[in-house]
């Protein structure tokens, strides 16, 4: 009859550029696809060439070697008797577009050019591509001599159009499109497309996925339909993760459910529905009925293929299933671990090279590493090849065979802890413990004889001799006595990275991580050039108190009883002096704020783009319970006072996994000055006169101007 079509999405680790690794992944997935039955294969955005080549795309190198590819796809037997559906940029009439190539049998079927680009947040879209702006239109598309020699076209059809098999009609959508308020899908259902496709260029951030999966349900909910979604999956070269989560839907419930976080280059899933599912579901919907016999249709492109066998009424169809959600630890476990990885693997470095302090930042920061061996392991127990490969590959060792995380932790984690005269023995203990409970090979230095070198120059060069201020110096000395015990730490991790393994024989070096939090981006409370300057850091896209939830996961799920102590300790940098052997600096006293109220302002100031007026007006309400308006204010002016004193630091911020939407990260995603007028005269002065309106009305006294 027709009725049951099978259908493939897949998540691919596609890298940008890697014209030659992101071919080989593409076969890999048609052919997985073709074994199981599929008639149909989508992948990813942009997946030719990878999502993230940025500025490449103006370059005719890309669009060549994209054409490249596209060659090799259609001669290859893999890609025979299933419809390929692949993401490229194309070049039409010198206007460059975000399109999916769909072909049959080395012919080119349809380009569709995306409609919505995306625009917000990590995503540029409008620098390189032009959105596809004529609703329904198709026109001509002049292929390279280089595909028409494969295909035998010279034109193949270009635009706003769907495809019509022998049973069933298929409509494309690319990523931003299902977010968009107007999504084609809309319409498209309304015209009688049965099937929706949509190529992914999706990342990562903490508490995401479920809007996503939402999105798509819905989107089959009201209208009925198949919907098939695809996502890039990994590091592709820059501070993103995308976390796949391919998934396929029917009529508002999900049939399957890729993985958001693993290991697999290659993730393939296929299903097997029934159209007479979609039909009778859309049959009652009198509404969408009224509305479909007004719709004005699509283009159609005949295809003289089926996505089903005639004699199907015996073929099982697959039934719907519960999305099963992470918890926001196991995102952070599971997400900045596959990050580091493809990194490491990536740039064909030995390991990483951590200043562990003992405090909660940098042991979560060892935790994500020791999570990362736990998934090495893991896949290379499930028979994955690859990382096998890729993890003999940084060991050095063509017989290896990583089975114990701790064991794999040993041969490319070091950790050193970096004392000086104001450490104090518990974060030593804590640091040695943790090493010793995740088997990293752990290294213990006094930095005191650098401090006294650096600061004695200083002394001869000048003839004074700076103090803490416990000592009777002033601030100025105070604080710069900190930052040389801060900036020498990353001198020497830098030189440790390059040489612990030559001390060791082995060959190669070590990256270096950061473990500065989201929260202390923001506030600038870190020394610029410090160990927060490092080659990577898993954590600087995620807050303080999620961190805290994260470590205590990890006490539940590794075992790592050494962070029961971490945990319980109050935060602190360790760079004044002690006080009778014990730590008297906190980061809290030292910030002027807690961590908890650092999340407030982070989310309010980019997630509710809050200005420092607008701020204070919002926290007045939220905070009504435990503060007075004008201890509000005061609060909200120290926080826009330290923030854009330090936002200087965020031009040299170290790359962060990107985990949460209010980052400062000053590279793509928070684009602000980094010189202010520190004294924000104006908006403190809207502030001061709020305060002395809501005091007069509650018959408060005035006094001066909030501080």
């Amino acid at each position: 009859m027709g009725r049951a079509v099978t259908v493939a999405t897949c998540a691919l680790n596609q890298w940008a550029l890697d014209f030659e690794g992101n071919l080989e992944r593409i076969l890999r997935s048609i052919d997985i696809a073709k074994s199981k039955g599929a008639r149909y294969r989508l992948g990813p955005e942009l997946e030719i060439c990878g999502y993230g080549c940025s500025d490449h795309y103006y370059e005719s190198d890309t669009l060549l070697h994209s054409f490249q590819v596209l060659a090799k796809l259609l001669e290859s037997p893999v890609t025979q008797d299933i419809i390929c559906d692949v993401g490229m940029p194309v070049l039409h009439r010198n206007v460059r577009y975000n399109c999916r190539v769909i072909f049959l049998n080395k012919k080119i079927l349809l380009i569709r050019p995306k409609i919505s680009l995306a625009n917000a947040g990590n995503y540029r879209e409008l620098r390189w591509f032009t959105p596809w702006n004529k609703a329904r239109h198709v026109e001509e598309y002049f292929l390279p001599r280089i595909i028409q020699e494969v295909t035998g076209q010279e034109t193949v059809p270009f635009g706003d159009a769907v495809l019509a098999t022998k049973d069933t009609c298929l409509g494309a959508e690319i990523c931003e499109e299902l977010w968009a308020p107007n999504s084609p899908h809309i319409e498209m259902g309304l015209d009688g497309v049965e099937i929706f496709t949509n190529s992914s260029g999706s990342h990562h951030v903490l508490r995401k996925a479920h809007t996503r999966v939402d999105l798509v349900n819905s989107a089959t909910a009201k209208n009925g339909g198949i919907y098939v979604l695809a996502n890039q999956k990994g590091c592709d070269g820059d501070r993103l993760y995308y976390d796949g989560c391919a998934m396929i839907s029917m009529n508002g419930e999900t049939i399957a459910q890729g993985s958001q976080f693993s290991l697999d280059d290659v993730e393939v899933l296929v299903s097997t529905l029934d159209l007479e599912d979609v039909r009778s579901y859309r049959a009652e919907i009198s509404s969408r009925n009224l509305a479909a016999s007004k719709v004005n249709p699509y283009p159609r492109v005949k295809v003289s293929f089926a996505l089903s066998c005639l004699d199907d009424v015996a073929v099982p169809t697959c039934v719907p299933i519960q999305w099963r959600h992470h918890s926001p630890e196991e995102e952070i476990s599971l997400g900045p671990a596959c990050w580091l990885w493809d990194y490491l693997r990536r740039s064909k470095q030995a390991g990483f090279l951590l200043p562990l302090s003992g405090g909660i930042d940098s042991s979560a920061t060892a935790c994500i590493v020791y999570s990362m061996c736990h998934q090495v392991c893991l896949a290379v127990r499930n028979g994955n090849a690859d990382v096998l490969a890729d993890a003999r590959k940084i060991v050095n060792d063509e017989t290896y065979a990583p089975e114990d995380p701790r064991e794999f932790c040993k041969r490319i984690f070091t950790t050193c802890y970096m004392a000086s005269e104001n450490s104090s023995q518990d974060t030593r203990n804590r640091a040695k413990l943790l090493a010793e409970q995740i088997g990293s090979y752990h290294i213990n230095l006094n930095i005191d004889a650098a401090v006294k070198a650096i600061v004695g120059i200083f002394s001869v060069v000048t003839g004074r001799t700076p103090r803490f201020s416990v000592y009777g110096g002033s601030s100025r000395e105070n604080l710069a006595l900190q930052n040389v015990q801060a900036r020498i730490r990353m001198v020497l991790a830098y030189l440790f990275a390059q040489l612990t393994l030559w001390t060791r024989g082995l060959p190669g070096g070590l990256l270096v991580l950061g473990s500065a939090n989201v929260d202390e981006s923001l506030r600038g409370y870190l020394t610029k050039y410090d160990c927060s300057s490092a080659d990577i850091n898993p954590i600087g896209g995620i807050s303080k108190t999620d961190l805290k939830n994260f470590i205590q996961y990890c006490i539940e799920n590794f075992q790592l009883t050494a962070l029961r102590s971490i945990m319980s300790a109050p935060p602190t940098a360790e760079l004044e002096p002690l006080v009778d052997g014990q730590v008297a600096q906190t980061d809290e006293a030292d910030m002027g704020m807690t961590y908890s109220e650092l999340s407030v302002y982070g989310k309010l100031r980019k997630i509710a783009k809050a200005g420092p007026y607008s701020m204070f007006c919002k926290l007045i309400n939220m905070w009504k319970e435990i503060c007075t308006p004008r201890e509000v204010a005061s609060k909200v002016k120290h926080f826009f006072r330290t923030y854009s004193i330090n936002r200087h630091k965020m031009t040299t911020l170290t790359p962060s996994y990107h985990a949460e939407n209010y980052s400062p990260d000053d590279n793509r995603f928070d684009l602000r000055p980094f010189l202010y007028n520190t004294t924000w005269s104006w908006q403190f002065r809207c502030i001061d006169a709020q305060v002395s309106s809501l005091e007069k009305k509650e018959g408060i006294s005035p006094t001066e101007d909030v501080d």
